[in-house]
């Protein structure tokens, strides 16, 4: 059970009652899945009240929406650290690519954000999260190269979409992937296509 602080404003109450239920709900998403998880079991784990939940969040599914966004929003702080550790722009953006892809392998980034999140939120709500959490560091990237004239000058937006989607759709399989070398495999088919779109 969680220890939400008992002293503080009301204003860090909340919010560290609002935590403790992302941390709970996290963890038992986790390693349960999102179906096999009751919300009397959540506050129960987190020592707070069905009200706190209900204040907090209108329902498990947007308990789940707020989980899955800290998920992702950790995998777009994996992919800029992987990116930044990188000499030059077009490096970072390999780099950036293998670590999205890496994070794919995570079981806990797996169940929620490639296995739960589209069932749960509906296909179009979870690219819309993905979009805001990662593809904008993938957008920004190719505008850099494009502006450098490593890639030829294109609209970028059509790319993005395109190398979000395979990248995703290559997520998506190495999720159910049991060979190790698949990941390695993927990150090299993904550089051998990212290098044809070089001049």
């Amino acid at each position: 059970m969680l220890d939400v602080a008992a002293t503080g404003t009301r204003k860090e109450q909340k919010e560290a009652t609002r935590q403790a239920l992302i941390t709970v709900g996290r963890r038992l998403f986790a390693t349960r899945g999102y179906a096999a998880v009751g919300l009397t079991e959540i506050v129960t784990a987190a020592g707070v009240t069905k009200g706190a939940l209900y204040h907090h969040f209108g329902s498990k599914a947007d308990l789940f929406r707020a989980v899955l966004e800290q998920v992702q929003q950790e995998v777009g702080q994996r992919v800029a650290q992987a990116a930044d550790a990188q000499p030059e722009p077009w490096a970072q953006l390999i780099a950036g690519c293998h670590a999205f892809l890496a994070a794919s392998r995570d079981p806990e980034l797996q169940q929620i954000m490639l296995i739960d999140g589209p069932a749960v939120l509906g296909w179009t709500e979870w690219r819309a999260m993905d979009e805001t959490n990662s593809a904008r560091h993938l957008a920004d990237a190719l505008n850099t190269l494009v502006d450098a004239g490593t890639l030829p000058r294109q609209p970028v937006a059509p790319l993005t979409h395109l190398l979000s989607g395979a990248m995703n759709e290559a997520a998506l399989w190495l999720a159910t992937s049991t060979r190790p070398r698949d990941l390695t495999d993927t990150q090299a088919a993904l550089t051998r296509m990212l290098e044809s779109l070089r001049r």
